[in-house]
């Protein structure tokens, strides 16, 4: 048991990232009941982002100072994609049959992995992304590693500017009234298209900050990283509540610190060590998903309208 605090810690540090992805998906889900699936793209072009102007920053660049450039520059790449998505591949499918945007989705999210394999010098394996040196720092009896710090002071000051976006100005209040009826909202004077582009927006944002923390943590980025942190993310999106912006960060925390502790414990079992390490831990994963939806289909959290955008 004394490897519970990392194991803990571990699990919040990738559940964190869970949740800033799921926010994507939410968000779109709430306000349009469209499932984005190439929203793991969307993360993925962020992380190429953020490398790109590492990359072109001088020789001996502080990583510190460095950090703030790469989130900006990833942000700027995901919200592009993304924005440009909404406006040409699922503006004109709004009133199309739910299975055709679903099926763009899927189609875009090739295009994307496609195009960055072809176009970024070589892409076709994974790129080494810079990392903070030094020792990991104890916290609680965890070590916790610099740029694992990141994701861990982003991730809650990320919630709390969205929800104070979402509940105190005028547009977060027209991302809820979107959310329950877009008719009656544009009768009232909203621009319902330019709610929906905002929610794009954030949710790729979100993702981008997401693929620096990925990149920081892991040493490196590539073309197939946004599939399976993708369907991870949906599956959080899910586990809290899908349309729920709360429950997404609450399921990519639960999700993440199951994984992390099915990883490190299960093997120890009687009779399951053919089950443990982290060949099996995608498997834990989707079968926690599998165990919520049988008992509790809604998710965690639920739904809860007034809180869907």
């Amino acid at each position: 048991m004394n490897e519970l605090p990392q194991q803990l810690a571990n699990g919040l540090i990738l559940g964190a990232m869970y949740g800033l992805i799921a926010i994507g998906y939410t968000m779109v889900y709430g306000i349009v009941q469209l499932i984005n699936f190439a929203h793991g793209e969307i993360f993925m072009v962020g992380g190429f982002g953020a490398l790109t102007v590492w990359l072109i920053l001088p020789d001996g660049f502080a990583l510190g100072a460095a950090v703030p450039l790469m989130i900006i520059g990833g942000i700027l790449v995901s919200v592009a994609v993304a924005t440009a998505a909404e406006r040409f591949a699922y503006r004109p499918l709004r009133t199309a049959p739910r299975l055709a945007p679903l099926i763009t989705a899927i189609g875009l999210s090739i295009v994307l992995q496609q195009v960055v394999w072809m176009w970024y010098p070589d892409a076709k394996k994974d790129h080494p992304f810079p990392q903070f040196e030094g020792e990991a720092i104890d916290i609680l009896g965890a070590g916790i590693q610099r740029g694992d710090l990141f994701v861990l002071i982003a991730a809650p000051l990320c919630m709390l500017a969205l929800g104070l976006f979402v509940t105190k100005t005028r547009s977060g209040r027209g991302m809820q009234a979107t959310a329950q009826d877009p008719d009656t909202a544009k009768l009232m004077g909203i621009n319902t298209d330019r709610i929906i582009v905002m929610a794009f927006a954030i949710g790729a944002a979100f993702a981008a900050i997401a693929a620096v923390a990925y990149g920081l943590k892991n040493g490196q980025v590539g073309f197939r990283m946004g599939f399976l942190m993708g369907l991870k993310a949906f599956t959080a999106a899910v586990l809290g509540g899908i349309g729920n912006i709360y429950g997404a960060m609450l399921g990519g925390l639960v999700l993440g610190v199951a994984e992390s502790l099915a990883t490190g414990y299960v093997g120890d079992i009687p009779g399951m060590e053919l089950f443990g390490g982290g060949a099996w831990k995608d498997v834990w994963a989707f079968s926690l998903l599998i165990l919520v939806l049988l008992f509790r289909p809604q998710g965690l959290l639920g739904e809860r309208v007034a809180d869907r955008a």
